[in-house]
């Protein structure tokens, strides 16, 4: 149960024992490691999704098979579970549309079944004792997969 008498005695002015005044500042101190940890998760995504958005943005406009604003969506939780397939999928299929315009065909998919291996495994990562598995080929393949987007993202000039 919880004891909510050290909470009380500093709103009434009185000092808490020791203990409780202790058992606060780890609860604080907690809190405050939490909120850092959101902010710290929340400027990486907004990094990702940036980058993304980039991405699409380099494809002329013709070619692009999603708009770059709508990469943002991503930063819905649970939902961007889903919208992953979607954004993968586009970013892959732009960029295979642009090169085969050029008459290039050397690029094979443009990471279309690696961005859509990263998606299933993200997925995966939610099921308890799979996702101690699935998070680690979720994070190979995710930066695998950034890493071919910028690679392709380079090849267009500019």
């Amino acid at each position: 149960m919880l004891n909510l008498t050290p909470c009380l005695a500093l709103l009434q002015g009185r000092s808490p024992d020791a203990d409780a005044a202790a058992a606060m500042g780890m609860a604080g101190l907690a809190c405050g490691i939490v909120v850092i940890g959101a902010i710290i998760g929340l400027a990486i995504a907004i990094a990702i999704i940036l980058f993304l958005g980039k991405c699409l943005k380099k494809v002329p406009a013709p070619y692009r098979k999603m708009e770059p604003g709508m990469v943002w969506l991503l930063i819905i939780p649970l939902f961007n579970l889903v919208w992953n397939f979607f954004v993968y999928k586009a970013i892959s299929e732009s960029y295979q549309g642009y090169f085969q315009s050029q008459g290039r065909t050397d690029v094979g998919d443009c990471g279309k079944n690696l961005g859509l291996a990263y998606c299933i495994c993200s997925c995966l990562c939610i099921i308890p004792v799979v996702n101690m598995l699935a998070g680690i080929a979720t994070l190979v393949l995710f930066i695998m997969c950034l890493v071919k987007f910028a690679g392709y993202k380079n090849q267009i000039p500019a």
